[in-house]
């Protein structure tokens, strides 16, 4: 870039810069030294400081001034923020249909339509003659606008041979048999059914989709495991049918206390006096009690009263 050496007016016009790019940064400590002047055209150049502010590193605050013809007095065109040779730049804008990566497309988001897709050619256009139609048609299902290119075709060969579905992976490589033997592999047709097809065991890790034929997993049709014995092993059950257990009933068993012994108690605790004090011979005995009626005397204004013997 070449410098202003002819116009002295608008080379000297570094404070009037500096000032209309503090303006522009909104903090004088943003603006840094002063970097240069650049010849923009006859009569305009531009007044290029370092750019102090964060995340700005290697841009130039730039201020552009001119004069009119035999003018003594720079006047400013415009200023803004440009990227330096060492300006931290973000990446090239790349159009959304190619930023898309495979697994990016969501329920109701939809492709835009490439007209000149590689992977693509056109279909088979029904001719009239029942032979060729038939072949075309039927066997190769090619009655569509645009089937697949060779280059479509190949792509996806090596997408899903070198894929989890392929030969090499750690499920394949421990496997017993490839898909080839299973008798759950759906065949595909043309080209590709030379080197894939289509799992339909539901118990396999890859059920509906597309596996390679050197492809094997656990759950194929002809093979299985040994029998290994249980870590727990079950015991059998030991029956006595002749043995009898006798258990003893309440009454014989040992130290057992009848219940009317119980209650003759109670009832004697409750026929002692309650005034320890009172003569032993008010008291009757307890077989009295219990044996025969306790006569009661009359009182002294009441006619005595017979009692009838038991």
């Amino acid at each position: 870039m070449a410098t202003a050496t002819k116009d002295a007016v608008l080379g000297s016009a570094v404070d009037l810069a500096r000032k209309v790019a503090i303006e522009l940064a909104g903090n004088p400590a943003d603006v840094g030294e002063h970097l240069g002047v650049v010849v923009e055209g006859e009569r305009l150049v531009s007044h290029r400081f370092a750019s102090l502010a964060r995340g700005y590193r290697g841009w130039e605050w730039t201020v552009t001034v001119s004069r009119v013809p035999r003018g003594r007095i720079a006047t400013v065109c415009e200023a803004e923020l440009l990227p330096g040779d060492d300006a931290i730049l973000g990446t090239d804008w790349v159009p959304w249909s190619e930023r898309l990566r495979p697994g990016d497309v969501g329920p109701g988001d939809v492709l835009p339509f490439r007209a000149d897709d590689p992977r693509l050619e056109p279909g088979w256009t029904p001719s009239g003659d029942p032979e060729l139609d038939e072949v075309a048609i039927d066997e190769l299902a090619l009655a569509r606008v645009r089937v697949l290119s060779p280059q479509g075709r190949d792509e996806a060969a090596e997408r899903w041979f070198r894929g989890s579905n392929g030969p090499t992976s750690p499920g394949s490589l421990a496997s017993a048999a490839a898909c080839q033997t299973c008798g759950f592999l759906v065949p595909l047709q043309g080209a590709l059914g030379t080197v894939f097809g289509v799992c339909a065991n539901e118990w396999s890790p890859d059920d509906g989709k597309v596996v390679s034929l050197e492809h094997g997993c656990g759950a194929h049709s002809e093979t299985g495991s040994e029998p290994v014995p249980t870590e727990w092993p079950e015991s059998a059950p030991l029956i006595d049918e002749l043995r009898i257990d006798v258990i003893p009933a309440l009454s014989t068993l040992p130290h057992a206390t009848p219940e009317v012994d119980v209650a003759v108690e109670a009832q004697a605790d409750e026929a002692e006096p309650a005034d320890d004090s009172a003569p032993a011979d008010d008291v009757a005995p307890a077989d009295d009690v219990l044996d025969g009626p306790t006569e009661v005397a009359p009182a002294a204004d009441d006619e005595p009263v017979a009692h009838s013997e038991p």
